[in-house]
This record gives structure tokens, C-alpha cells and sequence, in this order.
């Protein structure tokens, strides 16, 4: 049987975080428990209507653990933001979102691993998610640098402090205010690797604005993280609507799609089971890894969330476009399923 590529979930609660934050805390029905099942650091697609009468995408990270059995998405009004506002000024308990599948890569191999995790503003949300399950179900230490403008900006603080008392000898957080009695003014490279510096060891995961992942990366850097220990969480507007899927893989030439001779086999390792698919000529991977009825994880839809990444073990594709990847993950392998188009006869995949 196909399974659905989006759903309506229910909003079972509505928590304000701050005056201009918002966690929207969504009920899943026993019968889609599997679907929705999740890792820390991953997020949610949500379609957001438009004032033309449209459709936009906008992803929000989950701020919940999986131990918790919550699904949380956490929203920050920004400028001009047409999802953020959409979503904190419209959405109530009883309301009804349309929401793709969990999907996101920003996430821990192991929980049992020692974290330093930079933050600042609403980028704390995938990082609370890790930082809550670490604590629940891990064992290492702790270590999170929040930067925000001030007191009154920080997303959580109470529950912060709650789990700063609850593991004292796990949990260590530096909070970085720009302004007010202890104010720093803006995050450096060289202000982070100094509050840093004693954790060089740790797994690094970093979210928050651009200007501010450019400081806590060459920070990172500056304390001699090697590039597989850093991970990076970067969120885009969505220009297309990946909620808007083709029912069926359509090749780029017909023709081609009644010659076997023009097909490839695709083998993929997903959730567990193994699948081998035939994989025509022009069709994308993901489109025919959903035209089966497989749940392969995607947001996107254009190489700009990474969600859809998995690792190519054998065989050859070109990818159309990759605007996520860098040199060295593609040294190691991973490619993006949205982009993906067969050059072998048989192409081999993997999902971690």
C-alpha cells in the first residue's frame, strides 16, 4: 500500500516561549506512531498557506526528545517572515497542520557521545532536542554556548535552569547576552573558543544565524575540531511546494521507460528491510523510491536541506544540483536522493 507523502496532525497544545516564540505541540494518532517516529535534531515541514491563495513550505525544527513521546515544534517570529507569523498568530489548539514526516541529518550517531553545542536565538530548538534526549537516555557531558540579545530573548530559559539543576554533573551552560549588566556584544571566533576551549574533545553541533554559525564554526576550527566531529544545522525558505508530489515517476523520455535496456536497478537499505527497484531513465531517486511506497526521508525537494542524503555504496548517478554537501561528504559517499539520476546499471544505497 502507498503511503501518504503528508498528513494532518492536530495542535494539542499552544506554549508561549517567549513574547515572539512560540511550541506548538502536535498529536500523532497511534496508527501513524512508525511514521512520525523521530530522532533529536531533526524538524518538521509545515505548509503554510499564502496571501495569493497558494502554498508555501517552511521547516521548524523539533524542540522535544523522542523519550519524551511529544511531538514540539518551535516557532520565532523573524521580519517579514511570512510562515513564522502565519503560524504564531493563526494556530490554536484544535487547529489542523499539514506536516511532512520528520527528515533532518543534524543528529547524533549516539547519545552516549560528549556534546558542545553553540546556539543562538531560535537555532536553540534542534539543539534543546538533543540536549534533552542526551540527558534522558545518554551519558556524556553537556556543553551548551546559547547567544542571545538579551535575558528576555532566551528561548527555554526556564526549562534551561530545570535541567541545569537536575544534572549538575552532565549539564554546563555558558549563556552569551549581547547586551544588558553582562553583555559581550556580538559572538566571535575568538570570545567562543575561549568559553570553549576546555571541551575541544566533544562532538560539535551548531545552529542559529548565519553570521553566528561563521563564528562558532571558525571557532570550532580554532580549537582543532576535526570536519567529522562538526555538524551544522542551516535552514532555507522553500521556493517550490514539496508537498506537491507527482503520483507516479515520470522519466524524461517515455520511450525510455518501455526499454529495460534503458532502466537501472536500484537496491536500497531502508528502515531495516532491502529493496531492489527498477529505476528509469531521467527519474530522480526519490521520486522512485516514493513511487514504490517507500518512506524515504525529504523536505525539500531542491538540494537545500540535505534531508533526502543518504550514501552511495555502489555504482554511479550525477546529481542535477547540490547546494548542501561539501567536498568532503562526497569524498565519503553521500549524495542527495532529490537530485540523483542513474549512470550505472545497478546504483546501491543506504540510508544511516
Amino acid at each position: 500500500m502507498k503511503l501518504p507523502h503528508h498528513h494532518q496532525l492536530r495542535v494539542a497544545e499552544v506554549i508561549v516561549e517567549t513574547s515572539d516564540a512560540r511550541s506548538f505541540v502536535l498529536a500523532v494518532p497511534d496508527e501513524l506512531a512508525e511514521r512520525f517516529a523521530y530522532r533529536a535534531g531533526q524538524f518538521l515541514t509545515v505548509r503554510v498557506p499564502r496571501p495569493d491563495g497558494g502554498f508555501a513550505a517552511r521547516c521548524y525544527s523539533l524542540s522535544s526528545a523522542p523519550n519524551s513521546r511529544q511531538l514540539t515544534i518551535t516557532v520565532k517570529r523573524i521580519a517579514d517572515g511570512h510562515g513564522s507569523n502565519w503560524l504564531c498568530d493563526n494556530v490554536a489548539v484544535g487547529s489542523e497542520l499539514q506536516v511532512l514526516p520528520p527528515a533532518g541529518t543534524f543528529t547524533p550517531r549516539t547519545l552516549d557521545a560528549d556534546f558542545l553545542l553553540f546556539a543562538a536565538g531560535s537555532g536553540i530548538t534542534p539543539v534543546m532536542s538533543i540536549v534533552r534526549a542526551a540527558l534522558a537516555t545518554g551519558s556524556g557531558e553537556v556543553v551548551l554556548v546559547y547567544a542571545n540579545r538579551d535575558e528576555n530573548s532566551i528561548i527555554f530559559g526556564a526549562e534551561l535552569d530545570r535541567l541545569t539543576a537536575a544534572h549538575a554533573d552532565r549539564l554546563t551552560i555558558v549563556h552569551w547576552l549581547e547586551t544588558g549588566p553582562h553583555g559581550r556584544g556580538l559572538p566571535t571566533a575568538a570570545g567562543l573558543r575561549e568559553v570553549a576551549a576546555p571541551h575541544a574533545d566533544h562532538e560539535v553541533y551548531v545552529c542559529g544565524p548565519e553570521l553566528f554559525m561563521i563564528e562558532a564554526l571558525q571557532a570550532a576550527k580554532l580549537l582543532g575540531v576535526p570536519h567529522n566531529r562538526t555538524h551544522v544545522e542551516r535552514f532555507v525558505s522553500l521556493a517550490d511546494d514539496p508537498f506537491a508530489v507527482s503520483a507516479e515517476v515520470a522519466p524524461a523520455d517515455a520511450a525510455e521507460a518501455e526499454d529495460p535496456a534503458a532502466q537501472s536497478s536500484l537496491e536500497v537499505e531502508l528502515d531495516g528491510e532491502e529493496h531492489r527497484l527498477p529505476w528509469p531513465a531521467g527519474a530522480r531517486m526519490l521520486d522512485v523510491l516514493l513511487d514504490h511506497g517507500l518512506a524515504a526521508p525529504f523536505s525539500c525537494r531542491q538540494a537545500l536541506c540535505g534531508a533526502c542524503t543518504c550514501r552511495l555504496e555502489k555504482g554511479e548517478v550525477n546529481m542535477i544540483e547540490n547546494n548542501v554537501l561539501d567536498a568532503e561528504d562526497l569524498a565519503d559517499g553521500y549524495i542527495l536522493a532529490c537530485q540523483a539520476l542513474p549512470v550505472s546499471n545497478t546504483v546501491r544505497i543506504s540510508y544511516e
